[in-house]
């Protein structure tokens, strides 16, 4: 699309919220679950030191979501979304004694490096997250910064495709890495009902802010550039774990 061609889209009336709803969801096709590297994975054609290296530079994200959402609360002046909104926080870096419902997505992940050869202190100390993934995670971060909160709200709408490649996982690893122990994909199991309670939220957010058009178009370029995001990490995954890689390289 040209940019007069943009410029005259954003002119017109906006789309009615239930083709607003459809345009973002048709976005789905560009969510990373269709990456070759996740086709892959989840087929079961990965070698273990291929998983674990997914593992830990997926590892940088999940810890540096909380981040991104205490930036989104730095920047929102609505008491009543900054109390729905902080519960995300909690979600990730969890509280109390981390035991049970307590523990939180950080620590969960965490048991699933474990559950897949790698060490806590590797993975707490980020020394396998590669450049690329550092860079894409923290343009994330940067974007939730500056951006008006409503916008970063919109980014986080990648959560309506999450359930899914969740699903798959749980369905898929069991039979395909059977040296990983299930207990290590709890991780899995505990995003599918806390991504439909965010995606509900999100929804909400980006009907009441995006009333014109131009609101509209710009929503969806933002779920795109967060589409791209997930799609670069697995870019850099890809690339810097191949089949062959040799053994003193591999995590």
């Amino acid at each position: 699309m040209t940019h007069q061609q943009q410029r005259q889209q954003m002119q017109q009336e906006p789309w009615p919220p239930q083709v607003f709803e459809s345009q973002l969801r048709a976005m789905e096709s560009r969510y990373h679950s269709h990456h070759p590297f996740n086709r892959r994975l989840n087929a079961g054609e990965l070698q273990p030191f291929q998983v674990r290296g997914w593992v830990a530079n997926r590892f940088y994200y999940q810890c540096r979501i909380p981040v991104k959402d205490a930036a989104i609360l730095s920047n929102c002046d609505d008491r009543a979304t900054r109390r729905r909104w902080v519960v995300r926080m909690l979600d990730h870096d969890g509280h109390g004694d981390h035991e049970g419902a307590h523990a939180g997505g950080i620590e969960i992940w965490t048991r699933l490096g474990l559950a897949t050869g790698l060490r806590r202190d590797v993975l707490e100390s980020h020394a396998l997250v590669l450049p690329g993934v550092r860079f894409a995670v923290d343009a994330y971060v940067n974007f939730a910064r500056r951006a008006p909160w409503q916008e970063s709200v919109c980014s986080s709408l990648t959560e309506m495709f999450a359930p899914q490649i969740h699903k798959d996982r749980l369905a898929g690893w069991p039979t395909h890495y059977p040296w990983i122990d299930t207990s290590g994909l709890d991780y899995f199991r505990s995003r599918i009902p806390l991504a439909d309670r965010d995606v509900e939220h999100g929804l909400e957010v980006a009907m009441h802010w995006c009333t014109t058009r131009e609101r509209q178009v710009r929503a969806l370029q933002i779920l795109g550039f967060k589409l791209d995001i997930l799609w670069a990490m697995l870019d850099a995954i890809e690339k810097a774990y191949p089949d062959h890689l040799p053994k003193e390289q591999q995590p």
